[in-house]
Order: C-alpha cells, then structure tokens, then sequence
C-alpha cells in the first residue's frame, strides 16, 4: 500500500470534527443539543457536509468488518467505535493499519462514487465495471482477501472482473450479494432490494446475519427481499424491463400500483403515497423516461381514475376518484 502525501492542518482538522460528530452521532448518550450543534456546524460551511457524508460512508463500512463476539448490546454498539477508527487509517495513514491490512480488517483502497441527474459509468479499481442510474450512491473497498461494494442508494449494473481468489461482495439493504465474476443488476429503495442476473452466477444472502439462508441465481433469474424477507423471493424476469434504466427508460408491465410506487418514487425527491387498498389494487402500465417521472405523476389522473392531494407532511397521495365524480 502506498502512503499518500501528508494532509495539511486545516483539512485534518475538518476530518477529525467529521469523525467527531459521526461517533457522537451514534452514541447511546446523544442529545438534543448536540443535535442543533451538528446541525448548526453542518450548515456552516458546505465543505463540512461533505465531510461528514464522508465519515457516515466509512462508518456504514464499518458495519461490514469483523468484530469479536461482544458481551453485552452495549458493548456491540461501541465497538464499531475502534472499527471506525481502523477504517479511517486507510484514508490518512495506511502504513499503521498494515496489521489490519493482513487481518482484512481495514481495506488498502476505499473509493466512493456517485450519480445525481444523469447515468454514469465508473471503473473500480479492480478492473469491474459499475453503470450507475440516476441519484444512486455507492462505495468500494479493497480488502485482502475480497472486494466489497456498499450500495446505499439506487441503482447499479455490475461487470465484475473474475477472480476466484477475491470474492466480489455486494453489501444492500440488510443482504448481500457475492460473486467472483459476473453480470448482474442492483436495484435498491428504502429496505428493498431487487438482484436481476444477466449472466454467470451470484449467491444472494438476504439477512447477512443468516449466512445460511442462500438463493442462487441463473442467468434470467431475479431474487428480491427487504427487512422482512425471512428468504429472498426468487423468479423469473425480464433482463430488458429490468436493464431499461441504461436507456434512460423505466418499464411498468401492468403493475398495481403498489408494486410500481417503489420504482416511481425511486426518481422521485419527495414519495407518492397510495390512500387506501382499494387504490393500491389499481394497475398501470407504459414505457416512461426516467428524467421525467415527476410528469408521469402529475398525469395519472389522465391514465386512471385517481385523484391527486397532499397529505400534512407535503407527500402527493393517490386515492381512487369517487363513483359519482365527474
């Protein structure tokens, strides 16, 4: 691992109060005061808001590095505190955490990637190939003995460069996705999760706490689970519904609207919401660009029968119009 030129004082200081307010952040013992504090040092200046978005990033990596069982919840919850520290050596001084290095402990490359109002490709520094849909984050770590990406919101289609000896680990919602060389689609919102493969293989754990409970997948199989899949549901799809993102296009082929929602409200800044079952029951179908979502939602009275409001926290809700409205 090489080591990176010296940070100066003023961005170092800027790391250590980001790393600060992020352990204090998940602290037992965290107050409302602290809380307007953060706030009021966010706010402060853009450069702090970046910084720690940053430290949230490391510590959800964190998460997914070795602990010793610990003795009591308490101790589970501060142990990450040591974890967070050993992550944070690889981005300043990754000479001192060659111990954690060899132990797969810490990574000896951590990148984070990000799209906003447009699909991007990135190449990780592995050689695999990410296309990212819109508003999707994700980050990369480069352990010893695997590679681990987090995806801690949206979409991304992976080409995975095959190498047997270093498992490639998809960390979303509460499951995992592990391959060593493959194709395979992403899709996350909220606690769902939705793996569509295009080719080779992957094993999907839904509950990285149950190993044990495993679905694999072949080229033309789709597995989804969220935080109450006690196993992930698995079946067929369609590759080009499911891919139709990279062209800028989202499919609903005749989905309730409680299925189609999710993938609606992925494009979305501030969610639908449906009123009642009844409502929920409604079907749609249709062909949209993804650029332009918030259209397709002011349209849907055009296309059912369906009123739109607001709710008091300013969310759109659908309900079905009355019988006897025009």
């Amino acid at each position: 691992m090489s080591s990176p030129s010296a940070p100066d004082s003023s961005s170092s200081r800027l790391s250590d109060e980001a790393a600060h307010w992020c352990m204090r952040l998940h602290e037992d013992d965290f107050t409302q005061e602290e809380r307007a504090q953060l706030d009021a040092w966010l706010e402060r200046d853009p450069a702090h808001q970046r910084e720690f978005d940053a430290m949230m990033e490391i510590w959800a990596l964190s998460a997914y590095l070795p602990t010793p069982a610990p003795p009591a919840p308490v101790a589970k919850r501060r142990s990450r505190r040591p974890l967070l520290a050993a992550a944070l050596l690889v981005l300043g001084l990754p000479l001192a955490g060659f111990i954690g290095w060899q132990q797969s402990w810490i990574p000896s490359s951590y990148q984070r990637y990000q799209s906003d109002a447009s699909v991007r490709s990135v190449t990780l520094p592995d050689g695999s190939k990410v296309q990212l849909n819109l508003a999707t984050r994700l980050s990369f770590a480069n352990f010893k003995d695997h590679r681990s990406v987090t995806l801690s919101q949206g979409e991304a289609y992976f080409e995975v460069s095959h190498d047997a000896r270093h498992p490639f680990i998809v960390n979303a919602g509460r499951g995992q996705i592990r391959v060593t060389g493959t194709h395979f689609n992403v899709w996350t919102y909220q606690d769902q999760v939705v793996v569509t493969l295009t080719e080779g293989s992957v094993k999907v754990i839904n509950d990285r706490s149950r190993p044990d409970q495993v679905a694999y997948l072949t080229p033309g199989m789709q597995a989804r689970y969220d935080a109450q899949s006690s196993l992930a549901q698995v079946s067929l799809a369609s590759p080009t519904t499911a891919l139709a993102w990279r062209d800028g296009k989202l499919i609903l082929d005749d989905l309730s609207l409680s299925d189609a929602l999710p993938m609606i409200n992925a494009y979305l800044k501030s969610p639908i919401r449906v009123a009642d079952r009844n409502t929920a029951q409604l079907r749609i179908g249709g062909i949209y660009n993804t650029g332009e979502i918030a259209g397709l939602v002011q349209n849907l009275p055009k296309v059912l029968p369906v009123l739109l409001s607001r709710n008091d926290d300013g969310d759109t809700v659908i309900r079905s119009k009355p019988r006897y409205a025009p």
